[in-house]
């Protein structure tokens, strides 16, 4: 039995650095493909894209797949990200102010998530779905409005680019690891059991309220680091860059990936993507194809791709360690 507990810490061991190594090794491969000029602009921009889409697929897949809320108003707290980062990047020009940007937006979106999610997250099911996309609307027509701050909408241009491929692998990482902590803690089973059942849920104690808003203001902070890091990178925004269609495409990439699946939505987001490069080509046919394609994949597989699994290599590992802990013990 020591013999099992220790081979038990070896592996956990193991799986830490076999993960952090392949987090390192994905870093410095495109990297090196981009200092040799293999990735151009023109896929680096797809790249950054797919890391935003990550960022935001996760959040709001934190809320809808994993709490069972359906919210739609992901694209304001993007938007609230984005203009903060942006007016304080404008004003004072400095990586410093870039990072104050980052961090600023992602509080403020926060902060916005939990006055509107005291009292909307109380709903249910196309209430709530409503509500959110008029928290949305809300935020665009403000934006619209305060035009002395936010230039209306004829947008901001001239934004500082600080955003990089490090600064978005890091923040996508980041928000990767923070979200599945949190799912794999009390609070995370407590959100799911609020999916599953909310009237059992709070028969065995669970405030649904406070989780309910817990996981609404931890999907608005990453959208609003997601807002950000779009409009560091490239350099202009506007208030129709963020409307109701944007908040559907990202519930695209969550269903699309599996509504209770973090590598559904990671896979999603690289998949949709390479999909919208690829069919750059076809500018007449494009949104028909990609239509007909997301159609197929619903028809064929309703669940997503992944469904709830997760795929890790944690689990492959525990596979070809199988026989020696066995024969350990």
């Amino acid at each position: 039995m020591k013999l099992s507990k220790n081979a038990l810490i070896s592996t956990k061991s193991n799986k830490k650095l076999i993960n952090f190594l392949v987090i390192i090794a994905v870093y410095g491969i495109v990297q090196l493909l981009i200092f040799l000029g293999i990735l151009g602009d023109y896929y680096q921009v797809t790249l950054a894209m797919i890391c935003i889409n990550i960022i935001l697929a996760v959040s709001l897949n934190l809320v809808t797949g994993f709490t069972g809320q359906f919210s739609l108003g992901h694209a304001g707290f993007m938007a609230i990200g984005a203009y903060t980062c942006a007016i304080i990047t404008k004003r004072y020009d400095s990586p410093l102010a870039f990072i104050i940007g980052i961090f600023a937006a992602a509080i403020l979106a926060a902060i916005v998530g939990v006055l509107v999610g005291i009292p909307t997250l109380r709903l249910k099911g196309d209430y709530l779905a409503i509500a959110t996309l008029g928290l949305a609307e809300i935020i665009r027509i403000l934006i619209l409005n305060f035009d002395s701050f936010t230039g209306g909408a004829r947008g901001l241009g001239s934004i500082p680019q600080y955003t990089n491929w490090t600064w978005l692998y890091i923040f996508t990482i980041s928000t990767i690891i923070v979200i599945k902590n949190f799912i794999n803690s009390s609070h995370g089973r407590a959100c799911i059991s609020i999916r599953e059942d909310e009237i059992a849920s709070e028969s065995v104690g669970i405030n649904l309220t406070r989780y309910k808003v817990l996981a609404f203001v931890i999907g608005a902070f990453f959208a609003g680091i997601a807002g950000a890091l779009y409009s560091s990178y490239f350099y202009y925004i506007k208030p129709g860059l963020f409307d109701f269609m944007k908040s559907i495409d990202i519930l695209v990439i969550v269903v699309l990936g599996g509504m209770g699946s973090l590598t559904g939505s990671i896979l999603a987001s690289i998949l949709l993507a390479i999909i919208s490069t690829y069919l750059q080509s076809f500018a007449e046919l494009r949104m028909i194809i990609y239509a007909i394609l997301l159609l197929l994949i619903m028809i064929f597989r309703p669940q997503g791709l992944m469904g709830t699994k997760e795929f890790s290599l944690s689990k492959i590992f525990n596979k070809k360690q199988a026989p020696h802990e066995n024969s350990a013990s």
